[in-house]
């Protein structure tokens, strides 16, 4: 499809709706449909079913649960150097480098703010300033859980409602603001390195974004940013520990405070990785 032709589209449909009906599909339980779209999924995105922890596509009760499945114990070993910066997720780099002068990197061209990012908190956003981000893209043939890529203790949980584009290349490269424009999760740790973001971005077709500690969070049944604390709760995640998950795929970003780490220098824009695969370092 002409690329400009698929930018206009994204613009026309309704996007929550259709997300919405995918999610109510990913969701039945009904043998047929769920059968029917996992047995295509498979074949279509060549999914290898061998580390899952249960290998048979047709075994999960609704496509949600596929999509979300769980790997077999060791399929993902997370990096036990004591310093490293781990990747949240399997995927493939977007961006990676410098927040500069509040601004994180999209595509050539492309750029937003860590404010909007973060839901237009300026106090928080000055918590990153000059400091470092990782957008990683989850395919859909990915492993669809997000990760702790450092451990922290949860400060916040920052729902924040939006439009509902596809996250690729295309839309990357396209769509102004993309990753500040659509639905998506924040949640803030508090580390021995100072603060940590990780984002949770939502996209078209996303049946719903999952925390550990709050269950099913988007979509959102408001309209309106809404900030959540969580002191009582004392929730502390380790390096690798499972803090999300995507109901359909899309982005994790991660974003850490200014000189508190260095990304190792063979990841860059297209490079491939593995939840738990070194990242990084603090410094």
């Amino acid at each position: 499809m002409n690329e400009k032709l698929f930018i206009r589209l994204q613009h026309l449909v309704p996007q929550h709706g259709l997300s919405r009906a995918a999610g109510w599909l990913a969701s039945t339980p009904n043998k047929f449909v769920k059968n029917t779209f996992i047995s295509w999924f498979v074949k279509r995105y060549n999914v290898d079913m061998s580390l899952a922890a249960e290998e048979n596509p047709l075994a999960y009760g609704c496509f949600n649960d596929f999509f979300t499945r769980a790997l077999k114990p060791g399929a993902r070993p997370v990096d036990s150097t004591q310093d490293s910066i781990v990747s949240p997720a399997d995927g493939a780099i977007s961006q990676l480098g410098k927040i500069i002068d509040g601004r994180i990197f999209q595509a050539k061209g492309q750029d937003y703010t860590a404010q909007e990012l973060l839901g237009g908190d300026e106090a928080l956003a000055a918590e990153f300033a000059e400091g470092d981000f990782a957008t990683v893209y989850l395919s859909p043939r990915d492993y669809h859980r997000v990760h702790m890529p450092y451990g922290g203790k949860l400060r916040t949980m920052i729902s924040i409602p939006g439009e509902l584009f596809s996250v690729n290349t295309v839309t990357a490269e396209n769509v102004p603001r993309l990753f500040a424009r659509n639905e998506r999760v924040v949640a803030i740790f508090d580390t021995d390195i100072g603060p940590m973001a990780v984002v949770l971005v939502g996209a078209m077709i996303v049946a719903g974004i999952e925390t550990v500690w709050d269950g099913q969070v988007a979509p959102f049944a408001s309209r309106e940013i809404a900030t959540s604390l969580y002191p009582y709760q004392n929730i502390v995640l380790n390096k690798g520990d499972e803090m999300g998950r995507f109901k359909l795929g899309s982005t994790a970003i991660i974003l850490f405070a200014k000189d508190k780490i260095q990304w190792d220098s063979r990841f860059a824009a297209t490079t491939p990785t593995k939840m738990g695969e070194r990242m990084g370092s603090k410094r």
